[in-house]
């Protein structure tokens, strides 16, 4: 423990120090008002008459990551003013603290600052690291009784709900587009809590939204005046959705298209390569292979001086095989001729596939039923060479053939669908092709979608009612009606530049407050940080 001179311009002001002790960890100094006389706070009377005096103890910022506690003096007065009714009365210290304050102003509004960037234990824990030790509940109680600033009162203003928990509880946050700013935060996104809101905030002229129903109705509630604006993006997410539903519709001609696509590409993977073995022709090569490894080791074995007895049971042939393969210079080549069909069969299948069976099982049943002996694995390899357009080449497994180009899904589909033709490679623009020949309506419905996207882009609000008596016919008369209910606000999307994507972005920074808060996020706290942030 020592004793030093601190500046007097490194104290708080108004007050005149006494006595200073500096600890390893503190800073402790003794002080008085510097005022002589106080005014009485009932008559406004002067008065430097002690009564007694106290020691109030106030936390101060650190010095030299030392914690500061000023011991202040603080002296009773004695009302020089006979007629005063209050007699005696304690100085106050409006420049230091705020009465019954345990710290300093400037102390608190540090404080105030290290929770509205850090939330509670982030904040208690950079705060005692910086000498100015606090506990986390300190610094939430403080974000609720400090007041959000005031905002400008809004023209334009933006909605978005938001998840408290996701799929469970939501809430809604307020921005003012023209100054992109939050607000305010509401704790639901019911239509009677939206309605409210507005009603305490006249002059409102301009909402923007999403889809919802419930805002639609608050803000036709709350104020009636005002033009509500559907967000483009989710009039674009909607499309997508509305595209993908009825591409799932069409699903048996996505895969027909998708299959011819495939055929080509495996073909042109054949013609640039060796022509690749079927499935029965890969597991004898298999066989083969096995077999040579087997003769291999055996040819080794044996050159190590062991007898068939010993290398019998390590490679797994009985003694005659192993003598018969040594015999032979190698192990058998079994070559089964492959079974082929007779003159009739082929008329009778050939007869049956011009009149549209393309079913091998239902083929082979026929010439069953008709006295023919054929075995069914060689009826199949018959319709797969069929497919492929000639008797005399054997054809893939059809699975083999659609895994070349799989059949996108609905997603993928309406992406293909209302993307450019320009930004779609080859296989991709073969797909729509053949897609448009399957699936007309589909074809037709997502020509609907590409003129919708552009009408959106462009701002072509004109438009919209040419727009609208096409789609009622076609797969797309459900996305129609939709907009129809909404058609004020979809029409306003067209022709005004506002949308709710600054809310959006703002969500975004309220989700990395409420994470940081650590389950610590009420409405009444999350909006006080939120908005003082």
């Amino acid at each position: 423990m020592s004793l030093i001179t601190i500046p007097q311009s490194l104290l708080p002001a108004g007050l005149f120090v006494d006595d200073v002790t500096v600890d390893d960890d503190r800073v402790t100094f003794v002080a008085r008002a510097a005022e002589p006389s106080i005014a009485c706070p009932s008559c406004g009377f002067p008065s430097a008459r002690v009564h007694s005096s106290y020691e109030r103890r106030i936390a101060d910022l650190a010095w030299q990551g030392r914690t500061v506690e000023p011991r202040v003096r603080v002296r009773r007065l004695r009302c020089r003013n006979s007629a005063c009714t209050r007699r005696i009365f304690a100085e106050q210290l409006p420049r230091i603290a705020a009465a019954r304050a345990r710290c300093t102003g400037r102390l608190r509004e540090i404080r105030h600052q290290i929770a509205i960037a850090l939330g509670g234990r982030p904040g208690a824990r950079l705060a005692r690291q910086l000498g100015l030790p606090v506990s986390a509940n300190t610094l939430l109680r403080l974000l609720q009784s400090v007041a959000v600033p005031a905002y400008q009162p809004p023209r334009v203003v933006g909605i978005d709900d938001w998840a408290w928990r996701r799929g469970t509880r939501y809430g809604t946050i307020v921005c003012d587009l023209e100054r992109n700013r939050v607000i305010d935060l509401l704790p639901d996104r019911k239509a009677d809590t939206v309605a409210d809101w507005l009603r305490r905030n006249p002059g409102i002229e301009m909402v923007a939204r999403d889809r919802a129903g419930a805002y639609a109705d608050g803000i036709r509630r709350g104020a009636p005046e005002a033009i509500q604006v559907a967000d483009r993006w989710h009039l674009l997410r909607n499309l997508g959705d509305a595209v993908q539903t009825v591409a799932e519709r069409h699903r048996k001609a996505v895969r027909a298209a998708a299959f011819q696509v495939a055929e080509t590409a495996h073909a042109d993977t054949l013609a640039e390569a060796d022509p690749p073995a079927g499935v029965e022709e890969c597991q004898r090569a298999e066989r083969r292979e096995r077999r040579q490894e087997m003769y291999d080791e055996l040819v080794r074995l044996r050159g190590l001086g062991l007898t068939a007895d010993q290398i019998a049971p390590v490679i797994g042939l009985s003694k005659p095989a192993i003598f018969r393969w040594l015999k032979t210079g190698g192990p058998p080549q079994h070559r089964k001729p492959r079974p082929g069909l007779s003159g009739p069969c082929l008329a009778v299948l050939e007869e049956r596939w011009a009149e549209g069976c393309r079913n091998a099982g239902r083929l082979w049943r026929d010439l069953r039923e008709r006295g023919f002996k054929a075995s069914g694995p060689t009826v199949r390899r018959w319709a797969q060479a069929r497919r492929r357009g000639g008797p005399g080449v054997l054809a893939e497994p059809v699975a083999k053939v659609a895994a070349a180009w799989p059949a996108p899904s609905k997603r993928q589909c309406a992406r293909l669908l209302t993307a450019r033709n320009e930004d779609l490679d080859p296989k991709e623009r073969a797909f729509v092709a053949h897609l448009a020949v399957a699936a007309p309506k589909l074809a037709e419905a997502a020509e609907l979608a590409k003129r919708f996207d552009t009408m959106l882009k462009d701002g072509a609000p004109e438009e919209l009612d040419v727009w609208l008596a096409t789609a009622r016919d076609t797969e797309l008369a459900s996305f129609a009606q939709g907009l129809e209910r909404d058609y004020a606000a979809v029409r306003a999307a067209l022709a005004e530049p506002w949308s709710t994507s600054p809310v959006e972005g703002q969500i975004n920074k309220l989700k990395v407050l409420k994470r940081q808060m650590y389950g610590r996020a009420k409405h009444d706290l999350l909006r006080n940080r939120l908005l003082a942030a």
